[in-house]
């Protein structure tokens, strides 16, 4: 193989795509110190509505803790002092109406163009250095079908959206063959790792100065991702928690969207709590449906494009209070779990918006925010300047700090968002 290597075609050609995790020993000592703290673990959950919210009926009109509550925030005002409603948010560069949801944890720029190229998503930059501490790194669900994982490569995560293979996955142990299987698709994965250590051997001898340099940044991913394997075999040997709920029917029916949302909310519940995993994404309901809601009689989607008609808000309204109202009931069950000296809740950053800052028009600017838990300064409304507000990003910094990783920038975030 000549000196000139192609580094990219060398990647290919192993036929193998690495997620880059961080072994414990490379996780910043504050991380270590933060999962491991008495108060209990640190936790992440992003959450996006496909078909937007309807702003007025969530923004304040005024800044501060004095804010007077919305008919959107009424539901959660038991839990004031622990969630703050953001507004002027937005990604800068992203746009595309809808395909903006593809850069919402992402933030890169222009996802409706032909040419896009995703980036990683902050959860997936979170569990490459902390997935190995929980039996599953991270889990990306969905209601709509969508997903809001991506990884280093850019790479759509399938998500799961039945709650039945999400809570055998979770809680229920399986047959000694599917153990067994799993066990082999492990040390399957072990054997390649070892196939590439031979190939690499052998080009090494080949490379120039640059390329060697280009190997040696390759081979430690690799001894990396040898970490993560070694990880999943000590899980798999681990028995799985046991929770006091029989395992869910999934609810086949779109249009009982408030059935279907509330299931998931409570096995995102079961496995925060049980501590299985402590980075979740979850794309919420939304579609070209009619939901099973009283005084809603016109499919979801065409009432999102309401055209300012009173009667289009008003029944677009009575859906989106009922999706607040299943937020607040979730957040309430958070926050009645101690851990120590805190909360669930309190050991949970909580991201809850969309991607759509007026959906009637494709609009992917002012975006609706709510921040929960994570232990920030709530109770308030953060009003920034629409006409030059900070990024979105700068919140999934803030964030990172609340998982303990020391990560000053991310994507197109350049600080903590301020005030929180």
């Amino acid at each position: 193989m000549p000196a000139s290597l192609n580094r990219r075609r060398f990647l290919r050609a192993s036929g193998i795509a690495l997620g880059l995790p961080l072994l414990e020993s490379a996780v910043p000592r504050a991380a270590r110190a933060a999962v491991a703290s008495a108060e209990g673990p640190r936790r992440m959950l992003a959450m996006c509505a496909p078909l937007g919210i309807h702003t007025p009926y969530l923004f304040p009109e005024q800044a501060g803790r004095d804010y007077v509550a919305t008919p959107y925030l009424e539901p959660l005002q038991p839990l004031r002092e622990k969630f703050t409603v953001a507004s002027g948010l937005m990604h800068p560069d992203v746009d595309g109406g809808h395909s903006a949801e593809e850069s919402f944890l992402t933030g890169a720029a222009h996802p409706g163009q032909p040419s896009f190229r995703n980036s990683i998503s902050v959860d997936q930059f979170a569990a490459e250095r902390l997935g190995h501490l929980t039996r599953v790194p991270s889990l990306a669900l969905s209601a709509n079908g969508t997903s809001l994982s991506y990884t280093r490569a850019g790479v759509r995560i399938p998500p799961e959206t039945r709650p039945s293979k999400l809570f055998a996955k979770l809680f229920l142990e399986g047959t000694e063959a599917e153990k067994a299987a799993h066990i082999r698709r492990i040390e399957d994965g072990q054997s390649i790792m070892d196939l590439v250590r031979e190939q690499t051997a052998d080009v090494a001898r080949k490379l120039g100065r640059d390329d060697t340099e280009a190997l040696d940044q390759y081979l430690t991913s690799v001894r990396e991702l040898e970490g993560r394997l070694e990880a999943q075999r000590d899980w798999a040997d681990k028995p799985k928690p046991q929770v006091d709920r029989e395992p869910p029917s999934d609810i086949e029916d779109r249009a009982d969207f408030v059935g279907r949302m509330r299931l998931m909310y409570d096995l995102i519940f079961l496995a925060l709590r049980t501590d299985s995993t402590r980075l979740i994404t979850f794309c919420g309901a939304g579609g070209n449906y009619v939901p099973k809601l009283g005084g809603v009689d016109e499919d979801w989607h065409n009432l999102s494009h309401h055209g300012k008609d009173p009667d289009k808000i008003d029944k677009l309204a009575k859906i989106e209070l009922e999706e607040m109202r299943l937020f607040a009931e979730f957040l309430a069950k958070l926050d009645g779990v101690r851990e120590g000296g805190a909360t669930l809740l309190d050991n949970t950053a909580i991201l809850s918006g969309s991607n759509l800052g007026n959906a009637s028009s494709h609009n992917n600017t002012n975006l609706p925010v709510i921040v929960a838990g994570g232990r920030f300064q709530h109770g308030q409304h953060l009003a920034f300047d629409p006409a030059k507000p900070p990024p979105l990003c700068n919140l999934f910094v803030s964030f990172l700090g609340h998982l303990g990783l020391e990560a000053e920038t991310f994507a197109t975030g350049t600080g903590t968002l301020t005030g929180l």
